[in-house]
């Protein structure tokens, strides 16, 4: 039941993408182009996003288990600090240049968009590199 539901709640969300515009490059940098061509629509699609997500927060911060009787681990951290910062600069900054961000990115992907394949893995390199050189300098600095 568990892998009927996420599958059935995945399937939802690549669907609002796909309807939405999100796997759509063009549209996307449409958006982010405040001083040429901007189209306006995805703005709806995010402020709808943040209403659900912040409910939607908001109600699962009350239960401490899932409906499936799981535990829940919500990060909790509030601070900023000068990964955070760099991270969101250089996502921003790929989500422009690209037109993707991950979620949308996997889902174009299952149509065979070639950017959208590049994307994904650009995406799953910089994970590796994330995980593995990065980490390991970063930790072995901090000794």
């Amino acid at each position: 039941m568990k892998n009927l539901l996420t599958f059935i709640t995945g399937l939802g969300f690549g669907i609002g993408l796909i309807i939405s515009g999100m796997t759509n490059p063009a549209k996307v940098i449409g958006f982010l182009d405040l001083f040429g061509q901007w189209d306006p629509s995805l703005m709806f699609v995010m402020m709808g996003a943040i209403f659900v997500t912040f409910f939607g927060f908001k109600f699962i911060e009350k239960r401490k288990v899932t409906y499936f009787k799981e535990s829940l681990h919500l990060s909790g951290k509030t601070h900023i600090n000068k990964d955070l910062v760099v991270g969101s600069i250089l996502f921003g900054a790929g989500w422009a240049m690209a037109g993707l961000c991950p979620g949308p990115a996997l889902v174009a992907l299952g149509s065979g968009n070639q950017k959208a394949i590049i994307f994904v893995v650009a995406m799953l390199a910089g994970m590796y590199i994330h995980d593995h050189p990065y980490r390991k300098s970063f930790s072995e600095s901090s000794v």
